[in-house]
């Protein structure tokens, strides 16, 4: 049985708080609240230079 690794999409900016980036990510998950689709996993990962980046991922396997 072949396992699919999840396909990460990263969001182009960098965050110098993790505010900014939960703001992002709450944006991104409401915009699937009404909608017919599953919405995206969406994370909040943090850099080794204290930033903030936001990944989303369309797969419904997890």
């Amino acid at each position: 049985m072949k396992s699919q690794l999840t396909r990460w999409i990263y969001y182009k900016q960098v965050f110098y708080s993790k505010f900014q980036a939960g703001c992002l990510k709450a944006k991104l998950e409401d915009n699937w609240d009404n909608g017919y689709e599953v919405g995206p996993l969406v994370e909040i990962k943090k850099l080794k230079s204290n930033r903030y980046v936001v990944r989303y991922t369309y797969d419904e396997k997890f």
